[in-house]
């Protein structure tokens, strides 16, 4: 089971739009009930990141993560997502 943490500035708006389009791309390569998201605000991220195996946030990555980082504003943008699609898939295979 992969802890995913999810962030943007808020932890509410676009955080919910990409969780939504982050468990679609999860859910259809085969990872179904094989990961947990949680939605923070990314001033929270560095304190809680020591608990998820990865952070996906729409900001800049943020300073004191203890987990890897995973840019999600391509997801909002939809500009270039494989690259962020591919290591999140790399990131669950660990």
């Amino acid at each position: 089971m992969k802890n995913i943490l999810l962030a943007c500035g808020s932890g509410i708006a676009t955080s919910t739009v990409v969780h939504s389009k982050i468990a679609t791309i999860l859910d259809d390569k085969g990872y179904r009930g094989k990961y947990k998201i949680t939605q923070c605000k990314v001033s929270e991220a560095p304190a809680k990141s020591a608990n998820f195996d990865f952070l996906i946030a729409t900001t800049m990555p943020p300073k004191g993560l203890e987990c890897e980082f995973v840019s999600g504003v391509c997801f909002l943008t939809g500009v270039n997502t494989q690259a962020s699609i591919d290591r999140i898939v790399e990131l669950m295979e660990k």
